[in-house]
């Protein structure tokens, strides 16, 4: 026995095997077996059986859905946003060619 690990022989009907299980989950495992008064082996395989079953399955995702609101008539008139900001685009450009020069 290490201080990390130990072994452990599981039994499941006909099939033998050794695991090596960390100390402190093997003194996890021993105490839950006790409290609930079932032996070792039973509860491994109960615990394994759930984790396989719970991990095997891929969860159902919610399908995304946005909510969307009216933000009623636009309060600007875009078209002059748009000019306006073409405008001031043109002069950026042409005072940057300038410095250039």
């Amino acid at each position: 026995m290490t201080t990390e690990t130990q072994s452990f022989d599981a039994v499941m009907a006909t099939m033998k095997t050794t695991l090596r299980i960390d100390d402190d989950l093997m003194r996890e495992l021993k105490q839950r077996a006790q409290d609930e008064g079932v032996s070792l082996t039973k509860l491994i395989n109960r615990l394994l059986r759930v984790g396989l079953l719970s991990s095997g399955r891929p969860s159902r995702q919610r399908r995304f859905r946005q909510e969307t609101f009216s933000m009623g008539a636009p309060r600007a008139d875009l078209v002059k946003a748009l000019d306006l900001a073409t405008r001031l685009e043109d002069v950026e450009i042409v005072r940057k060619l300038a410095m250039r020069k």
